[in-house]
């Protein structure tokens, strides 16, 4: 059974399913061999709402210390390098971007 999210689901172009890992919260991407890899360019590539169905469902099940996986949309560059396709994603893969103040 799929929830009323999965069933909205919207490809417009190249997207990989991400989580985070429950033990140290680390940014994971779903691989084709129904894994997790912190490497975004082992992620599986979707470029269709059942594809993109399938895949999140399998990782939501798959119970393999991810939490919250979702559908996120990815740029695919010339060279063939996965960047993320959006500032949200961008940031979640960078990490904390600020210097934060240093006690003296």
């Amino acid at each position: 059974m799929t929830s009323p999210l999965q069933q909205k689901i919207r490809i417009t172009g190249p997207s990989i399913v991400t989580a985070n890992r429950t033990w140290d919260g680390v940014v994971i991407y779903r691989t084709a061999a129904k894994d997790w890899s912190t490497d975004l360019s082992h992620a599986a590539i979707v470029r269709a709402a059942d594809e993109a169905r399938t895949l999140l469902a399998e990782a939501t099940a798959d119970d393999l210390g991810a939490i919250g996986p979702y559908i996120a949309p990815v740029e695919i560059r010339d060279d063939g390098k996965i960047e993320p396709g959006n500032l949200r994603e961008q940031i979640r893969r960078a990490g904390v971007t600020i210097g934060l103040p240093v006690q003296v």
